[in-house]
């Protein structure tokens, strides 16, 4: 394949350290390359000099003749004084944008919910950097960078803009390197990763899965990775194998080696145990919405919402900007009241939110990590070990020497991973996770779902980060048209609906994932008829187990002192709740049937 640009012997070093010591890396016709390391070790960095943006101090940068390189900085440069319209199609008539399919496509996906002449200027930081993206792939590019390109978009967001990327150029053309933390984005789109540590770059083939493998299986070779990183790899990978064969169809190299790493690994978490030691903590009653609505004068945000959250369970959140999700969480945790219905709590309930802000900790700003730590609590229990707040500290990536620094000198992923290791160390039974992964790179998200996956409580996460959604909890739900819906199906499933949602509404210019297309049978291939039937056997044992609650909620009924109406009342208002699962069930059953006729 047609070289495209690249780094020779590239050396980079700044006034207290060596970022780049002789890198040399290549970008061809049609690759798409992931870039993953720790936050700090120069992903960026080398972004900003194969896009010729930064000097090195030693090497050079190649590029073909004629080559054009879009980039997208984590930081916006668009003009705040010009309107959407202009920043995203110029002085392009309307007519020629419009008639272009790839432009509608592009303004569709990121910028059909803000106003088309509003400035620049009066939007949100989110709005701001949708509109920075649109008009970079508006553009005609040989090759993009894209710095966390993901920041800001939601689920859908994100699911659009990988299948953009793979329909963008063919195969054997045009070229991708892309940082992010999302790792369903880089198994979705990239065919390489290069991982930058230790003042180098180190070439994977494949996605995040592949790069995942080939780490295991290098680090097991040459026995240089010390024996707690590599049971935390392990753990990943027995996770990432034991999940849609999609996750593993890139590997393009022999992975017998690695398969026996794994052969013997327990899953993830004891769910039997986790559930036990949730309820003995919490007792039967955590958090009930009984058909709860809330109002904010004549908008209804949510409407006649029934959840029943039970001890133990891990429950992953969905839904679009704006649908009301963090309004479902301010109705659990108290901060919201509802307008209708009511929330009915379990006495023993403590419940903690690692929220998107970080305001927790600007009381303790001018103090240092240690003098904040050695206040609370001498020990926490996890995966059955008890770990000093000293040790949970260096297994969320803290060296010895940052105990010192005082807070407001963390980066913001040290705060983060700070801010969620307080809320552990004062024991809440329910915790809730807003937006988690915020400032964190991909080797910290690991070791905070490794944290998760012993911590014995509710969880529920409110994240667009579907990677971690799958991997940390048990089951979804969408916040959709004011109600709170199951996703049997999880994360797929709410793009499939979000797509006939759309598509009911008449946006015909809308598109649509293609991993959450409803297809016809006929258009139906083997993958995707391999998880339409998965799914359908899902499905078929949730409705099997929910009719045999139903039979038990109807033996209590009839056992029950027909005196005691606030008893009969909350066992008829579960038997309803159990029943309209049901019902959305059945319907998802006759959707699959259909389609593998």
């Amino acid at each position: 394949m047609a070289h495209l640009l690249g780094g020779e012997a590239l050396h980079l070093e700044f006034p207290t350290r060596v970022v780049f010591d002789s890198v040399t890396v290549g970008l061809n016709e049609g690759d798409r390359v992931g870039i993953v390391g720790r936050n700090g070790d120069g992903k960026s960095t080398l972004l900003a000099l194969l896009a010729g943006r930064l000097e090195p101090d030693g090497g050079r940068v190649t590029m073909r003749r004629g080559t054009t390189i879009g980039v997208l900085d984590q930081r916006d440069v668009i003009d705040d004084n010009a309107t959407v319209a202009e920043t995203i199609v110029g002085s392009m008539a309307e007519h020629e944008w419009a008639g272009d399919a790839r432009t509608r496509d592009i303004i569709t996906g990121l910028a059909r919910d803000i106003p088309w002449q509003a400035p620049v200027g009066s939007l949100s930081g989110g709005q701001r950097r949708r509109v920075a993206l649109a008009a970079l792939l508006a553009g005609d590019w040989d090759v993009l960078f894209l710095d966390e390109p993901t920041n800001h978009l939601d689920v859908e967001g994100i699911a659009w803009l990988a299948d953009h990327l793979k329909r963008r150029w063919g195969a054997s053309s045009g070229g991708l390197i892309v940082v992010t933390h999302d790792r369903w984005f880089l198994d979705e789109v990239c065919t390489a990763t290069w991982e930058v540590h230790d003042r180098i770059v180190e070439p994977f083939e494949g996605g995040y899965a592949a790069y995942i493998l080939q780490r295991v299986e290098r680090d097991r070779m040459a026995a240089v990775v010390e024996e707690k990183r590599q049971n935390l790899m392990r753990k990943e990978l027995a996770w990432l194998r034991r999940g849609p064969p999609a996750r593993t169809s890139k590997p393009k190299f022999r992975i017998d080696a690695a398969n026996e790493l794994i052969e013997n690994e327990p899953p993830p978490r004891n769910t039997v145990a986790l559930t036990q030691l949730a309820t003995s903590r919490l007792g039967k009653d955590v958090v009930d919405l009984i058909d709860v609505g809330v109002s904010y004068g004549d908008r209804t945000v949510l409407n006649q919402v029934e959840w029943r959250i039970a001890p133990g369970e891990r429950t992953g959140i969905l839904g679009i900007n704006g649908a009301g999700k963090s309004t479902l969480l301010g109705l659990v945790t108290g901060e919201v009241q509802p307008t209708s219905g009511r929330v009915k709590r379990g006495k023993t309930v403590r419940i903690a939110s690692l929220t998107q802000q970080l305001d927790e900790l600007d009381d303790v700003a001018h103090e240092r990590v240690r003098t904040v730590i050695g206040r609370l609590k001498s020990g926490y229990v996890a995966g059955g070990k008890e770990l000093t707040p000293g040790q949970l500290l260096e297994r969320l990536g803290f060296s010895s020497a940052q105990l010192s620094t005082p807070i407001k000198d963390l980066s913001g992923g040290q705060k983060r991973r700070l801010q969620l290791l307080l809320i552990l160390l004062d024991e809440p039974n329910v915790l809730i996770l807003d937006e988690p992964t915020n400032d964190l790179d991909t080797d910290m998200l690991t070791a905070i779902e490794d944290l998760l996956d012993s911590w014995p409580g509710t969880l529920i996460v409110v994240s667009h980060d579907r990677y971690l959604v799958e991997r940390v909890t048990d089951q979804q739900y969408a916040v959709m048209n004011g109600h709170l819906r199951h996703l049997p199906g999880g994360v797929e499933e709410f793009l499939r609906l979000r797509g006939r949602q759309k598509a009911d509404a008449g946006d015909a210019t809308m598109p649509t994932s293609s991993t959450s297309a409803v297809q016809s049978s006929d258009g139906l291939g083997g993958a995707d008829r391999r998880m339409a039937e998965k799914e359908l056997s899902a499905v078929d044992r949730k409705i099997a187990k929910l009719q045999k609650q139903i039979s038990r909620v109807h033996q209590q009924l009839a056992d029950h002192d027909q005196g005691d109406y606030e008893g009969l009342g909350s066992l008829t208002a579960t038997l309803q709740g159990i029943e309209a699962e049901v019902g959305e069930l059945e319907t998802r059953w006759l959707e699959l049937s259909e389609l593998l006729e």
